[in-house]
């Protein structure tokens, strides 16, 4: 059934990532999550289509779509095939490229954003550091000024895209005295000498977005590499945390969603003492409950995509829909396993597989602690 916030445009569109994901994902779905990454080539036929640079200006290459709802519908289509490509995708085209396009300079907009909406350089972006998780005003990684050059040492951990990545914008502290009104945007391509990367991280889930650590020693970049302005990164940061999270509210209910309406049909197939599973109250009233937490899950977040569009979508609200829909995500998937059996626990099955790349959802994006603290704080507490 077509919802509200969505009009004959947007399904339209839906239709077309739909037949591309069928024709260039599914099929090798499975051997991606063998290889533990998502290859170039997916990447390059998606920017063929015009579906990495949603956020990027046709004068760049891009494909601009005309709102935000054309973003969360890809979203959703992404995480309906599974939450890795969805988190690969949005880590470049959603939550890095806006950075790209609102902060740029003219020069760096010519220079980098083309091969962003083609797939050609692929975007990772580097918070969290081993020490400070989502406490990004804690960062360690420092740029000092050396003979009108910036010199970067440090390093970043769980970094989505990071194995594969061309182009990382990396937070750094560049004035330390500063504090948090002391950190800057670095773009720092994977060529530069001194930098390097771990190996492929050893996840619980999500095997296909390659996740690594990152290196820079005496990382030696120009001014025409600092996105944004010096010392403001984390005000940049700041502001561009709602779209994230937003992001990742939307696929975090669609990637629910699918799976537990796969489940429906599994608990109308499989049968026990001579009857379907689904017909048996309890897993009747089951299925109920998590039908409805799953709908008004949805309902707060298109009300969420409608704010966004329209530009008027609060950092607080962005925190209650990030915390909730992956509380939720997280609930629905465990019954789902629970209503599967036996097999909800073989990695063959979705899923079980769809359980596992769920629970990291209430930690990265900041954890749902720290959303939960934003709501107090605006609460007066």
């Amino acid at each position: 059934m077509q919802r509200g916030i969505y009009d004959a445009d947007h399904e339209a569109f839906r239709r077309s990532v739909r037949a591309f994901l069928e024709r260039t994902v599914l099929p090798d779905v499975q051997q991606h999550a063998a290889d533990r990454q998502i290859p170039r080539s997916v990447w390059l036929e998606a920017g063929k289509h015009g579906f990495l640079g949603l956020a990027i200006p046709e004068v760049y290459g891009g494909s601009q779509a005309p709102d935000g709802r054309f973003i969360a519908v890809m979203a959703e289509e992404l995480a309906k095939v599974n939450a890795a490509l969805v988190s690969a995708w949005a880590i470049h085209s959603d939550i890095t490229a806006p950075y790209f396009v609102q902060l740029g300079t003219e020069e760096q907009k010519q220079r980098w954003l083309p091969g962003i909406a083609s797939g050609e350089t692929w975007l990772a972006i580097g918070m969290t550091e081993a020490s400070g998780g989502s406490d990004l005003a804690a960062l360690r990684t420092t740029a000092v000024r050396e003979n009108g050059k910036w010199l970067i040492n440090g390093s970043k951990t769980f970094i989505t895209n990071g194995y594969s990545a061309d182009l990382v914008l990396t937070a750094v502290r560049t004035a330390p005295e500063k504090k948090a009104r002391g950190i800057t945007l670095f773009a720092i391509p994977a060529e530069a000498e001194g930098f390097s990367r771990g190996r492929k991280l050893d996840k619980v889930g999500q095997d296909e977005a390659d996740t690594a650590e990152l290196f820079f020693e005496n990382v030696r970049l120009g001014d025409e590499h600092v996105i944004g302005e010096v010392d403001n990164g984390f005000i940049h940061m700041m502001q561009m945390l709602p779209r994230e999270r937003l992001g990742s509210a939307i696929s975090n209910v669609a990637h629910a969603k699918q799976i537990l309406l796969e489940t429906i049909e599994y608990t109308k197939q499989r049968k026990a003492f001579g009857a379907p599973v689904g017909s048996f109250q309890h897993n009747k009233f089951l299925l109920a409950e998590l039908v409805t937490r799953i709908e008004v899950a949805e309902a707060f977040v298109d009300k969420c995509i409608e704010a966004h569009a329209a530009g008027q979508l609060s950092a607080v609200d962005a925190a209650k829909a990030k915390w909730f829909t992956s509380e939720t995500q997280n609930q629905v998937l465990d019954r789902c396993v629970q209503l599967h059996g036996g097999y909800g626990f073989m990695n063959e099955y979705r899923v079980a597989r769809a359980w596992r790349d769920a629970r990291v959802t209430p930690i990265w994006a900041g954890s749902n602690e720290i959303m939960k603290e934003l709501i107090g704080r605006d609460l007066g507490l």
